[in-house]
Order: C-alpha cells, then sequence, then structure tokens
C-alpha cells in the first residue's frame, strides 16, 4: 500500500462517511424531539426513556452478530443495508400515532445502526496506510458526529414548523439519497467491490469470540468505550435537550447551539487525539483517564452549581462531553492493535458494546428518577434534572475500576511478548533529567568566537 492514500481511498472513505452521518442524525433524533414526543404519544419521561433504551439494547446487541457478518460479508453490503432500514424505521415514525409504531421504527432505526459504524471503520485499514489508521479512525468517528448538528439544526427547525410528519419523513428520503450514493460509490477493498470472507461456522464463531474475549486489551477498548461514550451519548441522544430547556431554562436556538457545540468540540478534539495515539500508544490509557475525569469534573460543576447554572458553565460543560466521542474512539484502537485482521469485525464489535450498554443503563436510570420525582408528568425543574444526572456517577465508578483492572492485565500480556510499559512517572522523571543534563551543559559550554 503507497504510504500516501490517493484519490480513490478518500472517495470510498467519504461515501462511507456520509453513510455514518446519517446514521447519527437517525440515532440522535429523538433526543431533539423528545419534548415533542412526549406531547404526541402522550407519555412521561420513562416511557419516553424506554424509546432509546430499547433503540440502544438493540444497537448494542446487534455489535457481535454484525461483528460477525462484516467478517463474513464485507462493509458495503452491510452499509446499504443498515442504511435502508433506518429510512423505514424513521418513516413509520413520522406516521406512527401510537406507542407500538414509534417503539417498532426506534428498533428499526437501531438494528440499521448497528450495521454502519463498525462498518465503515472496517474500510479504514483496507484503504489507508497504518500510521494514517488512528487519525482517519477518529476523524471518521468525529466528522460522523456531524449528523448530531443535522439534527439538532434542520430537523429542530422542521419539528417547530411544518412539524412531525414532515421532519420525520424528510430524514427517511435523505436516508435512502444517501443509501444510493453508497451503493455507486463504495468498494470493500482496491481490489474488490464486495468482498467475501470464510463461511461462518459455529466452531469458528465461538473461536473468533473467544479469542477476542480472552485478550485483556479488547476488554481495556471496550471498558474504555463504555466509560468514555456514554455521558456524551446519554446528553446528545436523549437528555441534553430536556435537560437545557425544561431544566436550565433556555430557549431552543441557545440549546440547539450548545449541542453544535458538542459536536464541533469533537471533529476539532479528534484528530488532536488520533495524533497523540499514533505518537504514544503506550499511553492511550492516560489519555482515556484525563478524559473521563473532565466529564465527571465538568458535570460536578454545574451539578453543584445553586440554581441554573449561567451560560459559561453550560458551555464549559458541552465542551468537555465533547472529548467523549473521541475518547471513546481509543477503545477502536486496542480493538486493531490487539487483534489479528481475521477477528477485527468480532473484536470492534465487542468494543462497540461497552459505550452504549452504559448509554442505555443511564439513559433509563435518568427517566426514572425524573418519573419518581413529578409523578410522570413532564414538569420538571433543575432540582429534578440535578438529582437524576448525578446517577451518571454510578457508571463513571464501575467503569475506572474496569480500565485500571484491564490496563494492568494488557501490560501484563505485553510483557510477557517483551514489550515494557514504563510507568508513565519514571518515564516523566528521566525526560525531565535529561532536559536539565542539556541545559547544563548549554550553560558550561564556550561561547561562540566573535
Amino acid at each position: 500500500m503507497p504510504l500516501r492514500p490517493g484519490r480513490r481511498a478518500w472517495a470510498v472513505w467519504a461515501a462511507g462517511l456520509a453513510a455514518y452521518i446519517m446514521a447519527v442524525l437517525h440515532r440522535t433524533s429523538l433526543g431533539v424531539a423528545g419534548l415533542d414526543a412526549q406531547e404526541r404519544f402522550h407519555i412521561g419521561a420513562g416511557a419516553l426513556a424506554s424509546f432509546a433504551v430499547l433503540q440502544l439494547l438493540v444497537y448494542a446487541g446487534l455489535q457481535v452478530p454484525v461483528g460477525l457478518l462484516l467478517d463474513r460479508f464485507g462493509s458495503l453490503r452491510l452499509v446499504v443495508t443498515g442504511g435502508l432500514i433506518m429510512a423505514v424505521g424513521q418513516a413509520l415514525m413520522a406516521t406512527a400515532d401510537g406507542v407500538g409504531g414509534a417503539v417498532l421504527a426506534r428498533v428499526l432505526v437501531g438494528a440499521g445502526d448497528a450495521m454502519t459504524f463498525i462498518s465503515v471503520l472496517r474500510l479504514v485499514p483496507g484503504w489507508f496506510p497504518a500510521r494514517r489508521v488512528p487519525v482517519v479512525t477518529q476523524l471518521t468517528g468525529l466528522v460522523g458526529q456531524a449528523g448530531q448538528v443535522l439534527s439538532a439544526v434542520p430537523l429542530a427547525a422542521l419539528l417547530a414548523g411544518p412539524g412531525w410528519t414532515t421532519a420525520f419523513l424528510g430524514a427517511a428520503g435523505t436516508g435512502v439519497f444517501v443509501v444510493l450514493a453508497a451503493t455507486a460509490a463504495l468498494r470493500d477493498t482496491p481490489e474488490r467491490k464486495i468482498s467475501r470472507g470464510a463461511p461462518i461456522t459455529m466452531r469458528q464463531l465461538g473461536a473468533d469470540l473467544a479469542g477476542a474475549w480472552r485478550h485483556p486489551g479488547t476488554r481495556l477498548g471496550l471498558w474504555s468505550h463504555f466509560t468514555t461514550q456514554f455521558t456524551g451519548t446519554v446528553f446528545a441522544l436523549m437528555w441534553g435537550f430536556p435537560f437545557l430547556i425544561a431544566g436550565e431554562g433556555l430557549d431552543r436556538e441557545t440549546a440547539s447551539t450548545l449541542l453544535t457545540l458538542f459536536v464541533l468540540v469533537g471533529m476539532a478534539a479528534g484528530p488532536l487525539i488520533g495524533v497523540m495515539v499514533q505518537r504514544h500508544p503506550l499511553r492511550r490509557s492516560w489519555l482515556v483517564l484525563g478524559i473521563v475525569g473532565m466529564n465527571a469534573g465538568a458535570w460536578a460543576m454545574v451539578l453543584a452549581w445553586p440554581g441554573h447554572a449561567p451560560l459559561a458553565v453550560l458551555v464549559t460543560l458541552v465542551v468537555a462531553l465533547g472529548l467523549g466521542g473521541p475518547g471513546s474512539m481509543i477503545g477502536f484502537d486496542y480493538a486493531r492493535t490487539f487483534n489479528p485482521p481475521s477477528r477485527l469485525g468480532t473484536a470492534t464489535g465487542v468494543v462497540n458494546v461497552g459505550g452504549f450498554v452504559a448509554s442505555l443503563v443511564s439513559i433509563e436510570l435518568i427517566g426514572l428518577i425524573l418519573d419518581a420525582r413529578t409523578g410522570g408528568h413532564a414538569d420538571y425543574d433543575i432540582g429534578d434534572f440535578k438529582i437524576a444526572m448525578s446517577a451518571q456517577y454510578l457508571i463513571f465508578a464501575i467503569g475506572l475500576v474496569a480500565i485500571l483492572r484491564n490496563r494492568r492485565l494488557a501490560r501484563r500480556h505485553l510483557a510477557a511478548e517483551g514489550i515494557v510499559v514504563r510507568p508513565l512517572r519514571e518515564v516523566l522523571a528521566e525526560r525531565r533529567g535529561l532536559a536539565s543534563g542539556r541545559a547544563v551543559k548549554a550553560s558550561s559550554s564556550p561561547g561562540r568566537p566573535k
């Protein structure tokens, strides 16, 4: 593979990226329409949360099966199938008048969404040289979050103007157009438009799953994804819009702007984090822990603020949450570097389960707490949201313990292979000593003759 990817590689990546952007729009559309959905279907916060939980449950539950299908059938067929399923789901949501139709619509969106992201990620190692894969992977995840901007601004405008049916039918129609474009432009590999792996047997299935799960590097990726991604997903997918409007008292335009800022921060931070992962692959866990600390700290500041938090504090929260998406992509880099190519789809699916399981648990917990506080009515105040959002710290604690444990096991595994990860404090002390030595040497050397 050439060291510099050509136009063809970038064109294939752009086609896959467009499909992922559309998937994110479909995924986050219910968060923007949350208050409208409560009014349309006459439901409380717990029932509304169950829509998103069911969608994420389907998404997370299909990750491993989709990973196995990806290794067998390639990216193109799964991207096209997933896009069509999501379009059908949005069309059904546009016409649904009862809870049953809305639930089925979100199940279809979750199923199609499950097929998209890891299929697009699978294209990257086939089209780009290895040294560029971490950066392009970050770009895939973060530029794909432009779908949140499309749901936070145009979709929200359609909901406020023409209304529910027009907004969701528009999303469905745009999704079909993107599927047609992907069908024409995507290729699984430079050699073949449609690739085909070995037939799936129960024995091979069990071996791939067991091999991916047994490696502590895969589990480290899963728990990294679990802990970095969930709070941003909870904010963007379900409770961010209601929290900002009903809790903090912002208008729709300001809330949409903050959700847009959330996406833009992630898009700006993604390439930087990708470069850091590329240059310091043995220090990836410190990046993960730093991002988790910023997320937890930002929420603590907002939740501890008396009454409504000032806009500047909310901006700080959104900026911190925007780093969670790029941080979660580090989990996929663990899957790539700790697993052979033959089970990369399976390992990626295992990692991708983490953040969405954490998200669905958090979304449901927050909804149940809000219902308990208000008796199922949508008249929330900031006190209700502060208590409900505090439930996220349980997920933070579980994730941190699991990251530290599996990091220790992964380092032990690397040491058995002859790769020793020195403690960060030793590396920093050594660098300070070298810098100090160079400074002393420079000060004691004679000046240049005039």
